[in-house]
C-alpha cells in the first residue's frame, strides 16, 4: 500500500493511492496515518479494504508528510561508503546517530526555507524507515517485523551550523522545513529489497546525486536492531538512513542552495519530491 496524508497544513486527512494513482480517502477507517494506524493489525485491516469503495479525492491537493505524530526522527551519518569518501571522512566502526527535530518535518513538495544567517544550506536524498511496532532490544533476525514501511526524505542540512558552530550535528539539521517526508509511506511488503533501490537528486535540473542503497554501510535490518539497543523505537518513529555522494559540500567548489532553486528527488518505488527554496 501507498499511504499518504493530504490537505492544508495542520488539516491533513489520511489517504491511500490506488492502482490508477488516484488518492482515495481513508477517513472512515483511520483518523490519521500515525503510529496507531501503522501497527501490524491495523495495516492488515487496511490491506483488506476494497479501494474502489473509497471516495476519490478530486483536484490536486497538497500532500503532507506521509506520517504524523512522529516521536523521534533519528538520522544516520556517513552511512554510504561513497559519500564518506567524497567528504574525506572515514567510514565509522559503528553507526553515527543524531536527531533531527520533529518540527523540521514538512510535506514532500512544501517550500524549503533557508534559515536566517545560513551560509551553507545543502541537500541529501535519503531512504526513510518508518516504525510500525515497538522495537526494544530486537535482533537483526526479527528487526524487519518492526518496520511498517519506507518513505523518501530530503535531509536538508546547514553545513556551517552542523560542523562549524560547536557541539553536535542536530542544530544543522533541524530548521523548519528541513525534513520533507513522503509523498507516500510504502508498506514493507511492496519493497522486496530496501538495499537495492536507486536514488537521485537534482537541483535546477542538474543531476547531483545518482546512487543506490546498495552502498549503505549499515543496512535497514542492522540499523533497526542497533538503535533498539539504545532506545525503544515507537510506531511512527522515522529513521533516515544516510545519503549517497553528490551533496553540495562534496562539490569543487562547494555549491549551496539559494532562494529560487528547485530541488527534485526520488527513490525507486517511493515516489518523488519537488521543493522550491525560499529565504526563511
Amino acid at each position: 500500500m501507498k499511504l499518504l496524508r493530504y490537505g492544508p497544513i495542520g488539516q491533513e486527512k489520511p489517504g491511500i493511492l490506488d492502482a490508477q494513482n488516484n488518492i482515495r480517502d481513508l477517513s472512515q477507517h483511520v483518523q490519521d496515518i500515525n503510529g496507531a494506524a501503522l501497527q501490524p493489525d491495523i495495516i492488515e485491516k487496511l490491506q483488506d479494504i476494497d479501494l474502489e469503495s473509497l471516495p476519490v479525492v478530486t483536484g490536486n491537493p497538497r500532500l503532507g508528510a506521509c506520517v504524523s505524530g512522529t516521536g523521534k526522527f533519528i538520522c544516520i551519518g556517513l552511512n554510504y561508503s561513497d559519500h564518506a569518501a567524497e567528504t574525506g571522512a572515514t567510514v565509522p566502526p559503528e553507526p553515527i546517530i543524531f536527531m533531527k527535530a520533529t518540527s523540521a518535518i514538512c510535506g514532500p513538495n512544501d517550500n524549503v526555507e533557508i534559515p536566517r544567517n545560513s551560509e551553507k544550506t545543502d541537500w541529501e536524498v535519503e531512504l526513510g524507515v518508518v516504525i510500525g511496532k515497538t522495537a526494544k532490544y530486537v535482533t537483526e533476525e526479527n528487526a524487519m517485523d518492526h518496520v511498517a514501511g519506507y518513505c523518501l526524505i530530503n535531509d536538508v542540512s546547514e553545513r556551517a551550523f552542523q560542523a562549524e558552530r560547536e557541539g553536535q550535528w542536530t542544530k544543522g539539521k533541524s530548521a523548519d522545513t528541513f525534513g520533507p517526508t513522503g509523498p507516500w509511506l510504502v508498506t514493507r511488503d511492496e519493497i522486496a529489497d530496501p538495499q537495492n533501490l536507486g536514488m537521485w537528486l537534482d537541483v535546477n535540473d542538474r543531476r547531483f546525486q545518482d546512487g543506490s542503497t546498495k552502498t549503505m554501510v549499515y543496512g535497514v535490518r542492522h540499523l533497526v536492531s542497533y538503535l533498539s539497543q539504545f532506545m525503544s523505537l515507537q510506531p511512527g518513529d522515522i529513521i533516515s538512513t544516510g545519503t549517497p555522494p553528490g551533496v553540495g559540500l562534496g562539490q569543487t567548489p562547494n555549491i549551496f542552495l539559494k532562494p529560487g532553486d528547485v530541488i527534485s528527488l526520488g527513490i525507486d518505488g517511493l515516489g518523488e519530491q519537488r521543493q522550491i527554496v525560499v529565504q526563511g
